[in-house]
C-alpha cells in the first residue's frame, strides 16, 4: 500500500457504515484496500483507484466492513457517518421489486413500474441509481429494467430539457454512469414542466408508446419493469402533473422521499391498486443552490457535445444556410377564450407547432435535430439530438453550429428549445 502524505487518510468501515465526501479544493482519490464496499450501488473494485474531480459528492457504503485510503481528504470535507444508513430499507425495497419481477417472468407478465417523487435535494437520482445497479447485479438473471428520466431540470439520459428512457442492461461505472446506448429521447425544451403543461404531458405520453412498443418486444425488459425519476415540483400543479404521469405510465409502486404530506396526498389520491411507500432519505444529502443547479446544466450541456475525461468527443463546428433547414418551436401565445376561433382550446395553441424566421436570436440556443417529415410529426416523433448555435451571419445568411457529427446536419428539420449554453472550448 502506498505511503500516506499529509493530507491523506485511511478508514476502517464497519458493517452498514458510510463514509461521505464532498470534493471543495482537490480532487479526492480512493482506493478500498480490504473488504466490499459499493457507492451508489455500484461495487468498488479493490486496490482500484477511483478519481472524483472538484464538485463530486458522494458516499461510500459497506454492508460487511471494509478498509479504504483517500488522497487528499484533509483537504475537503469527508466523515463516516454516525445518523442511520437508509441502505436497509433501500435493499427491503429491491428485495420486493425482485419478487415482482420474478412473478412478472413466471406469468409472462409486465414488471414493476416504479416512480421515485419528493422534494428537491433528497437523493431522488440516487435512489433511482442504487435500485438499478441492484437490478442488474443480479447473478444469472440478466434483469434489463427501463429507466425513464422525467426531470426536465437536470437531463440524466440527454441534456437538460429532455425526457428520456434508456434500457440498463449493465451496473453504471463510477467515472461515466450508465452506458448511453440507444436511449429515447423527446425534446420539451423547457427547464420546468410550468412552461407548457400540455406539451410536457404529451411528451410523456408519446414517451409511455414508445416505451410500451420497446418491452412488449424483449420479455426480459418486459419482465424487469421501470424505475422512474421525476421532478422536485410537488405543490399545486405539480401534485397534478404528478398524478398524471403516474396515470400514463401505469405506475405500480411510488416510493416518496421524505415528504410525509405528499404520501398522504398520494395515498388519498391514487388507485388503491397503486403501493405508496414513505422512505426516509439520506443524512448525506445536501442542499444545492440555483448557482449550482445551472452550473451542472451547462456541464450536462457540455459533456454532450465534448463527453467526459475518460472518454472525449471532438465536436465539429460548420455553416448552415438558412435555406438548408427548417426551424421550429412548439407552443404558440395563448389567446383570451374571447378571441379563440370556435372550437379551438389553449391547448391547442400550447402545442402548436411554428415556423420560426433564422435570426439573431438563435445564438447560443440548442436547437433539437428530428427525422420528422410533417409538422405533427415533430411533436410527436423522438429527437436524434442536439446542435448549439454558436454565430448567427445575417448578412451571409448562415447559422454556425456545434454538431457532435461531421457536416452535413443528418436532418434538416430542427426544433428550437429554451436552452442555451455558451460554448467557451
Amino acid at each position: 500500500m502506498a505511503t500516506l502524505g499529509p493530507d491523506d487518510e485511511s478508514f476502517e468501515l464497519k458493517q452498514d457504515q458510510e463514509l461521505r465526501f464532498e470534493v471543495e479544493n482537490a480532487p479526492i482519490e480512493i482506493e478500498v484496500t480490504s473488504g466490499l464496499a459499493e457507492i451508489f450501488g455500484v461495487e468498488l473494485v479493490k486496490s482500484k483507484k477511483y478519481l472524483f474531480p472538484i464538485g463530486a459528492k458522494g458516499a461510500v457504503f459497506t454492508w460487511q466492513g471494509c478498509a479504504i485510503t483517500m488522497k487528499n481528504a484533509r483537504k475537503n470535507m469527508t466523515y463516516v457517518s454516525k445518523d442511520t444508513t437508509p441502505m436497509n430499507y433501500y435493499m427491503n425495497v429491491h428485495i420486493i421489486l425482485e419478487k415482482q419481477r420474478d412473478e412478472a417472468e413466471n406469468d409472462s407478465k409486465r414488471g414493476p413500474i416504479t416512480m421515485i417523487v419528493g422534494p428537491q435535494d433528497v437523493g431522488k437520482s440516487t435512489l433511482c441509481h442504487i435500485l438499478l445497479n441492484y437490478a442488474v447485479r443480479m447473478p444469472g438473471l440478466n434483469r434489463k429494467p427501463i429507466f425513464i428520466d422525467l426531470d426536465v431540470g437536470q437531463g440524466e439520459i440527454s441534456v437538460p430539457g429532455t425526457i428520456g428512457a434508456l434500457v440498463i442492461e449493465r451496473p453504471a461505472t463510477i467515472e461515466d454512469g450508465f452506458s448511453q446506448l440507444a436511449p429515447i429521447v423527446y425534446n420539451f425544451g423547457h427547464l420546468t414542466p410550468t412552461a407548457n403543461m400540455d406539451l410536457y404531458q404529451h411528451c410523456v405520453e408519446r414517451l409511455w408508446k414508445s416505451v410500451d412498443e420497446r418491452m412488449n418486444k424483449d420479455a426480459k425488459t418486459n419482465a424487469s419493469g421501470m424505475i422512474i425519476n421525476t421532478c422536485g415540483w410537488i405543490k399545486g400543479d405539480g401534485f397534478k402533473c404528478l398524478l398524471a404521469c403516474a396515470k400514463r405510465l401505469r405506475v405500480d409502486n411510488i416510493l416518496v422521499l421524505d415528504q410525509e404530506r405528499l404520501y398522504q396526498e398520494l395515498k388519498r389520491d391514487l388507485p388503491k391498486t397503486t403501493d405508496v411507500v414513505l422512505l426516509h432519505k439520506s443524512g448525506g444529502v445536501v442542499d444545492r443552490t440555483r448557482q449550482y443547479r445551472s452550473e451542472a446544466r451547462d456541464k450536462r450541456i457540455k459533456e454532450y457535445f465534448y463527453g467526459s475525461r475518460l472518454k472525449p468527443f471532438n465536436p465539429h463546428s460548420f455553416d448552415v444556410k438558412f435555406g438548408e433547414v427548417q426551424i421550429y418551436k412548439i407552443g404558440a401565445p395563448v389567446l383570451p377564450d374571447s378571441c379563440m376561433p370556435l372550437g379551438v382550446t389553449a391547448t391547442d395553441f400550447l402545442t402548436k407547432v411554428v415556423l420560426v424566421q433564422p435570426g439573431p436570436s438563435l445564438l447560443h440556443h440548442l436547437l433539437a435535430m428530428s427525422f420528422a417529415t410533417t409538422e405533427q410529426e415533430i411533436i410527436d416523433t423522438n429527437i436524434i439530438g442536439f446542435v448549439c448555435v454558436t454565430n448567427v451571419d445575417m448578412q451571409r445568411q448562415t447559422i454556425s453550429v456545434l454538431c457532435l457529427q461531421a457536416r452535413p446536419l443528418p436532418c434538416t428539420k430542427l426544433i428550437l428549445t429554451d436552452i442555451q449554453y455558451m460554448d467557451s472550448n
